[in-house]
């Protein structure tokens, strides 16, 4: 499904998949995020952290009747406050859903699958 947004020049639709890109896209850019984790780990065999390309295995948008809900899986950087880098993945992710595509995010669910020790 795509989310239809008209304008008086005609009808523009964005994929899912769009939005799940922007969504992982502001999720890994936030403070503590190491990356995104599938959101069916079992099914799509995926264990290790998401590429860019595959954003849309962690993301789940649903389109509501003003606007989307997007479920958001992702894995944090341990030392990190886990409550604060997800309010901040929360904030970010509505803020580039509303500021590039133009879409009203109703919520924004964070799903913490994980926590890595980073390397020094």
């Amino acid at each position: 499904m795509a989310v239809k947004i008209k304008t008086q020049h005609g009808l523009i639709d964005i994929d899912n998949d769009v939005i799940a890109t922007v969504v992982g896209g502001a999720a890994t850019d936030s403070y503590g995020v190491v990356g995104m984790a599938s959101k069916n780990q079992i099914r799509d065999n995926v264990n290790d952290i998401l590429k860019r390309d595959n954003y849309a295995k962690g993301v789940v948008v649903r389109q509501e009747d003003n606007g989307v809900a997007v479920d958001v899986n992702i894995i944090v950087s341990y030392g990190t406050k886990i409550s604060e880098v997800s309010r901040t993945v929360q904030s970010k992710v509505k803020y580039n859903l509303e500021t590039m595509l133009g879409i009203t995010a109703n919520a924004v669910n964070v799903t913490v699958q994980g926590v890595q020790v980073l390397s020094e």
